[in-house]
């Protein structure tokens, strides 16, 4: 095989991707590439949803390969998945970016423009004003110069926040537009993609239910353990992630004496938001073959749809 084709499977939070993947991935040769910013880390298992079980009688790659204290932008997944792709082809494999972050899958199908480096300095003065005022302070004013940045950054998310305005003041450039005009233009590769879908019900259902899992699989225990054992700051950038966030905030509630919320509904909430968050991105994918999550059909029509674009390829 000698192709040089790209496929992406994506769809919101427990539409089911990394089955499907597996099964796509025992008819065919595939390199299956998470697009996942949580499975990134190691250390971080029970609310990551990684492949587990029959799910990891293929390989996977990048899951487990950043520490759970470090840092992963978007220019550095990037080039982590090219490296991936190009280990495909070069065993005649098929990659298949699978998973539901859509800024990496942007940037790894469109591109990506380097920001500057980090600095220290400028990252100290703003952390001192978010200190005299609040994360909040920090979102306004990046409103002010780089709207479609703040558009996208949820106003209480300071490490992000930091770093969209540090790139504004050392550049002059907002960090959107490195990024491009909402990445318009021609894919850097031949891309089949396959997005996901199910009734919004349906996706609720199974995402209240996985929640549930996650909690009764040591979630609380596991936070804690990272926190004490490993030494993370709840400051860690794998710690702002969905259910590890909120079981900080839980835990953090406990320690003051204040009144605690109900965790497994704070989580289920703010995943149901995410997921919203996702099929909206999505949606805008071009060229995309949508196909139901939970129909017996959608594996065999993928196989079909990669075969045929082989074919297609000469």
């Amino acid at each position: 095989m000698s192709s040089r084709l790209v496929v992406a499977l994506f769809g919101p939070t427990a539409s089911a991707k990394t089955e499907i993947a597996c099964r796509v991935a025992d008819r065919l040769p595939m390199h299956l590439i998470s697009c996942d910013a949580v499975q990134v880390y190691r250390d971080l298992r029970a609310a990551t949803a990684k492949p587990r079980g029959d799910e990891t009688r293929h390989r996977w790659a990048l899951v487990d390969w950043v520490e759970a204290d470090g840092e992963l932008n978007l220019g550095d997944w990037v080039r982590a998945a090219e490296g991936e792709i190009e280990k495909a082809w070069a065993r005649e494999r098929i990659p298949m970016i699978v998973g539901g972050t859509g800024l990496y899958l942007r940037g790894l199908l469109k591109g990506v423009t380097e920001a500057p480096p980090r600095d220290v300095s400028l990252r100290e003065r703003l952390g001192a004003l978010a200190a005299r005022h609040d994360a909040g302070f920090l979102h306004r004013v990046l409103r002010r110069l780089d709207p479609d940045s703040a558009a996208r950054i949820l106003s209480g998310d300071l490490q992000r926040i930091v770093r969209a305005l540090e790139v504004r003041l050392l550049t002059g450039v907002p960090l959107s537009s490195l990024r491009g005009e909402g990445w318009a233009g021609k894919d850097r590769y031949d891309v089949l993609r396959v997005g996901l879908e199910l009734p919004r019900e349906r996706l609720y259902e199974r995402i209240n239910q996985r929640v549930k899992l996650f909690l009764a699989d040591g979630l609380v225990d596991e936070v804690r353990w990272l926190l004490t054992e490993r030494g993370l700051s709840r400051e860690a950038h794998a710690l702002r992630a969905i259910g590890y966030r909120e079981v900080c905030e839980w835990l953090g509630a406990q320690e003051e004496g204040r009144e605690c919320f109900d965790l497994e509904e704070r989580i289920q909430r703010n995943t149901r938001r995410y997921a919203r968050r996702q099929m909206t991105w999505f949606s805008r994918e071009e060229n995309t073959h949508v196909l139901d999550a939970l129909d017996s059909a959608s594996v065999p029509q993928i196989v079909d749809l990669i075969r045929s674009r082989l074919v297609a390829q000469g």
